[in-house]
């Protein structure tokens, strides 16, 4: 659960901007369009290196 302190004389709109920003962090929502379908773990690998040669591929360009 969480809580979000709110100070006194601090506005709504900012304790929730503090919720939302919590929230997101948690990662809930990320990890439940996670679980809506199965992925097997070869393709979640096979997907994590071509992401990282892709940064790679970006990084390496902007340097040169």
């Amino acid at each position: 659960m969480l809580v979000v302190p709110v100070k006194e004389g601090e506005s709504i709109e900012r304790a929730l901007k503090k919720y939302k920003k919590k929230f997101e962090k948690t990662g809930v929502v990320r990890q439940l369009r996670e679980r809506q379908h199965f992925t097997k773990k070869s393709v979640k690998l096979r997907n994590a290196r071509l992401r990282a040669a892709y940064r790679e591929r970006m990084t390496s360009e902007i340097t040169a």
